[in-house]
């Protein structure tokens, strides 16, 4: 009998992996100043990671989803308290070392954020295994898997292109969000990549200035035979989409941001919930930039409410066709 934490996941139609979570603290100060103490107010705590930001999002907008991911110590615990209290059914792997917390503070002052983000707990080869393991276990009758941020200290570069491998062999889509080495070592076995233009950059060591070396970095990743379809986040300017019968440009909602973290997570949970909805990936990506807008207007990683993302979704532009 397979078993694996309190609140164990299987038969969701989407299913996350973070093998790199944390527990996200955000809090606000009139000014901060370097050397000096900085008083901060009441902070906000919320189970953060890709994946598990992911998870969040989209039970928020009524998908079957279930979490997996690697915690240890008092901040694993909490970590994994704010997932159950959120109502995403998950599997948990148990590891030696402490989960990682991040921290974030907004300056009222001058409107800007700083975020500190720690590297994490360094996992064993079977602590990485059992991370598979349940993978496997609770993507069996998944409609796609979510891969999504970046990898801890000792797991290989490699890891992510594993976790593709093992997609393909029981046929279940991934969407993959990472940077540094884990998307510079993935060679093929991706359904859809979801980097940012600084991701791209860094993958490719060029600048990537303008939209078309954009889309000529994306196609290119597309041609290696790396990703059926690549999506470029380009900040305010909305997204990029890259397939093999062309490209299509996608223009931002406009809001009010009150926080940047988790928006990235927010678009990629929308376009899961819209592949597991059968909409072509043009809508499904329109419904990630309303949901990542959505995001934006939410404290930290507090997730955004359904409603809004609704209301985003209509107000979004239809997709650009582009000309190469």
């Amino acid at each position: 009998m397979h078993t694996s934490g309190e609140r164990a996941g299987h038969g969701a139609n989407i299913v996350t992996l973070t093998m790199n979570p944390a527990l996200d603290v955000t809090t606000a100060a009139d000014v901060v100043h370097r050397t000096e103490k900085i008083r901060c107010r009441t902070a906000r705590y919320d189970a953060g990671g890709g994946g598990i930001n992911v998870a969040r999002v989209a039970a928020v907008l009524g998908a079957s989803v279930s979490a997996v991911f690697p915690v240890g110590g008092s901040t694993g615990d909490l970590v994994t308290e704010l997932i159950a209290a959120a109502d995403v059914p998950y599997r948990r792997v148990a590891i030696s070392e402490p989960t990682r917390e991040s921290f974030t503070v907004d300056e009222d002052s001058s409107g800007q954020q700083y975020r500190f983000v720690l590297p994490g707990p360094r996992l064993t080869i079977a602590e990485q295994a059992k991370c598979l393991d349940e993978l496997q276990y609770a993507a069996q009758s998944a409609q796609v898997v979510v891969a999504s941020g970046s990898l801890p200290p000792g797991v290989p570069f490699d890891f992510y292109q594993r976790v593709a491998d093992m997609c393909q062999e029981i046929g279940v889509p991934l969407i993959l969000d990472t940077s540094g080495g884990g998307l510079a070592h993935i060679a093929s076995g991706v359904f859809l990549l979801k980097p940012s233009v600084r991701e791209l950059r860094e993958c490719f060591g060029r600048e990537l200035t303008t939209e078309a070396e954009q889309l000529a970095a994306a196609h290119e990743l597309i041609e290696r035979g790396i990703s059926e379809a690549v999506v470029v986040s380009v900040g305010s300017k909305g997204a990029l989409l890259a397939t093999s019968s062309g490209s299509q440009r996608f223009s931002a909602v406009p809001v009010r941001a009150v926080s940047g973290v988790g928006a990235g997570d927010a678009m990629v949970a929308a376009i899961a919930v819209g592949v597991t909805r059968g909409w072509s990936l043009s809508k499904a990506v329109r419904f990630g930039i309303a949901t990542g807008a959505a995001m934006l207007m939410t404290p930290g990683t507090a997730p955004c409410r359904r409603e809004e993302t609704e209301r985003m979704f209509e107000l979004s532009a239809e997709a650009e066709d582009i000309v190469d």
